[in-house]
């Protein structure tokens, strides 16, 4: 068996001490998070997470900084998870555009009112990618690189 991790990008989406998660159903539980998911493909990182944003929430996002790298092993499913995190801003939800089909709504919450889902949030990146926010933490975007040959 080949193990691989399964690759994931994330925005922390902050405007006036509120954050945009996303409430998604994933198999029978309901669910938070960021908006998130895997990366594609032949996409760049910051490609990876401006798609993923506009697919949960109908809104273009533009990455401003990494707010770090997250390796996460959820051992129940034997698999293994390397989160980016980008912190952003987004712009207006896009007319005529709809939630992907697993996202049940997007919620603008407080860190208290994320706190208090914690037992229904996806994974413990999404309280611990806040509170990096929160701390100030960013690296630059042009430490990323994307190579091809």
């Amino acid at each position: 068996m080949i193990w691989k991790p399964h690759v994931t990008v994330a925005a922390v989406i902050e405007e006036d001490a509120r954050f945009l998660l996303v409430e998604e159903r994933i198999g029978e539980k309901t669910v938070f998070n960021q908006p998130a998911g895997h990366l594609e493909q032949g996409e760049s990182l910051t490609d990876a997470i401006a798609r993923e944003v506009l697919e949960e929430t109908t809104r273009p996002f533009q990455a401003e900084a990494l707010l770090g790298t997250w390796l996460y092993h959820l051992r129940e499913k034997q698999r293994t998870y390397l989160r980016l995190c980008f912190c952003g801003k987004v712009g207006n939800p896009g007319a005529g555009r709809s939630l992907d089909g697993e996202i049940i709504a997007t919620h603008w919450l407080t860190l208290k009112e994320v706190e208090q889902r914690e037992n229904k949030l996806r994974s413990p990146m999404v309280l611990q990618c806040i509170q990096d926010y929160l701390r100030g933490i960013r690296l630059p975007l042009d430490s990323l690189h994307t190579l091809s040959k």
